[in-house]
């Protein structure tokens, strides 16, 4: 599975993502119900009233690497919003994954999802597969591939749904 998703991401990676690529959605938001690298159980109905950013990502993945220090920074500029980050890893060990955020240090909610079951329900095909989600719980925009997520223009469009 690796294989295959690594050559999604070098699809993904041949085009460079930026704010602008954020797709409105309108469909179904699948549940999102795993535990954390923490061992907590987090459920994405327990966000309802704040703006989510939900991320598939992998320790292998180039542009979730690159663009995870951007993440902090996005969150931090929303300190005392109702905005969170929970980041999804696609498949990997606990011990992968500890590595990895021991290196980055991401300041933002590490999920697993050992089984693919949450990738699957996501039809997250790349990485980094990223997903807006509003107060109710909608999805609102994606994008595939990875961006600055300090942008300016990111942070409007995340202001506009807090505001909503």
């Amino acid at each position: 599975m690796k294989k295959i998703i690594s050559l999604l991401v070098a699809l993904v990676l041949s085009a460079p993502a930026f704010a602008a690529n954020l797709k409105p959605f309108d469909g179904p938001t699948p549940a999102l119900k795993v535990q954390g690298l923490d061992g907590k159980t987090y459920d994405l109905n327990d966000y309802k009233g704040k703006v989510v950013l939900v991320q598939f990502w992998a320790t292998y993945c180039g542009p979730c690497r690159k663009e995870m220090p951007s993440m902090n920074k996005l969150l931090k500029s929303f300190d005392g919003k109702p905005f969170d980050i929970l980041a999804v890893d696609m498949g990997e060990n606990q011990e992968e994954v500890q590595a990895f955020v021991n290196e980055i240090k991401p300041e933002f909610t590490i999920l697993m999802d050992p089984e693919g079951e949450a990738i699957a329900a996501w039809n997250a095909f790349a990485v980094p597969a990223n997903f807006i989600i509003d107060k109710t719980g909608k999805i609102r925009y994606t994008l595939f591939g990875g961006t600055d997520w300090a942008a300016p223009e990111i942070a409007e469009m995340i202001t506009a749904l807090i505001d909503e």
